[in-house]
């Protein structure tokens, strides 16, 4: 078969995006596809279009809106490295950010002079998003200047929203009903926040580990065996799956949290304990993530506002306004730390947490694969 698909990098992942007109209607029949394409068999993907690592092994397939103040839906699937099956419980920001281009440059919503503004939902979810992309003169540019931690690229500016972002997946901000707790794994005691928000998450108090949540992505691998199996507990506990059911590598997201310090990026730039207020480091799969995903960060931020929690306690509660007035969370990761704002609106109970993203895109290819009935009927999670 012959598959239309555009190659999008946003922010520090790379996404390949599917309208949902060319390709199965069924997740069964996407998630074939996307295995034989990314040849996920493969842990190199030598044979596909996969990247081979967690970042670059991605996919969405996007439509229009189905509902009313909806533009654009879109299916995330996080493709298999060396495991032929696709996962579809989370979502992805970065690779949101690629839609948001996607949908201006595919002609799913009118573009405005200066900002086009992306209402999205994310299937797998049912979160809802929103991006302001910069069009200057009505257009689209093919490149940007603009920079995020993570990456030497640039790219086309992107202000990504999260709106009300808690409790998608398990129905609550704190799935367990507690916002610090104990779980015991490989005989050992961590303390943890459950948090889901943006996407389900664990955080781990960085100490109950022996660490400081500085570390170095070096380092950090290491530990990926011991975080792997508190993801597993993790999941159990927030109920994303039953004891005895096979494990998903991609939710819960699991973080490791300390104090600010002083530490050295990835790429061996210097940061002051001063520049930031909160120390994490996260996995991607089964390994280190080079900054934080975006679902991440956002997992990271309502924690900081929610008492209690790990990471409230690591910033001792303290939020920092501003320059509009929103409240500030500076994340300190292994690329260097990211800024995420938070908007309450007291009136609505509403919660609005932003970041900001660059994006690119690379490519408008025709995928050959494998023979695939075609069924008209829309995409759902």
């Amino acid at each position: 078969m012959r598959i239309p698909a555009t190659l999008v990098r946003g922010g520090t992942s790379k996404c390949w995006l599917f309208n949902s007109h060319d390709v199965p209607a069924s997740k069964d029949q996407i998630e074939s596809l996307l295995i034989d394409a990314f040849n996920a068999a493969d842990p190199r993907q030598i044979d596909g279009v996969g990247g081979a690592t967690s970042t670059t092994s991605k996919a969405a397939v996007v439509s229009q809106g189905a509902e009313r103040g909806v533009d654009v839906d879109y299916l995330f699937a996080q493709v298999g490295i060396g495991d032929s099956r696709v996962e579809w419980g989370s979502n992805c920001g970065n690779c949101a950010t690629a839609i948001a281009l996607y949908a201006v440059s595919h002609g799913l919503v009118q573009t405005a002079n200066g900002t086009t503004v992306v209402r999205m939902r994310n299937l797998n979810t049912g979160a809802r998003l929103e991006a302001d992309v910069d069009t200057p003169g009505g257009t689209l540019p093919a490149f940007g200047d603009a920079r995020v931690p993570g990456t030497l690229a640039t790219g086309v500016p992107v202000t990504l929203a999260f709106l009300d972002a808690g409790g998608g997946t398990t129905g609550a901000i704190l799935p367990t009903g507690r916002a610090q707790e104990q779980l015991n794994v490989e005989g050992r005691q961590f303390t943890v926040s459950m948090i889901d928000a943006g996407a389900p998450m664990v955080l781990v108090e960085a100490a109950s580990l022996g660490l400081t949540g500085s570390e170095s992505l070096a380092e950090m691998s290491q530990h990926v065996p011991l975080l792997t199996s508190i993801r597993s507990a993790a999941a159990v506990q927030m109920g994303l799956r039953e004891a005895d059911s096979p494990v998903d590598h991609s939710v819960p997201k699991v973080g490791v949290v300390g104090a600010a310090r002083d530490y050295i990026t990835a790429g061996g730039k210097s940061v002051a304990a001063t520049e930031y207020d909160v120390a994490i480091r996260t996995l991607s799969m089964h390994a280190p993530h080079p900054a934080i995903g975006l679902t991440s960060a956002v997992g990271v931020t309502t924690a900081a506002i929610t008492p209690g929690t790990v990471v409230h306690a690591a910033i001792a509660g303290n939020l920092q306004p501003d320059s509009d007035g929103a409240r500030l969370l500076r994340i300190g990761t292994a690329a260097g730390p990211i800024d995420t704002t938070i908007v309450s609106d007291l009136a609505t109970g509403s919660t609005r947490i932003g970041l900001q993203r660059a994006a690119r895109i690379i490519s408008e290819s025709i995928l050959f694969t494998r023979e695939f009935t075609l069924e008209a009927a829309a995409i759902s999670a």
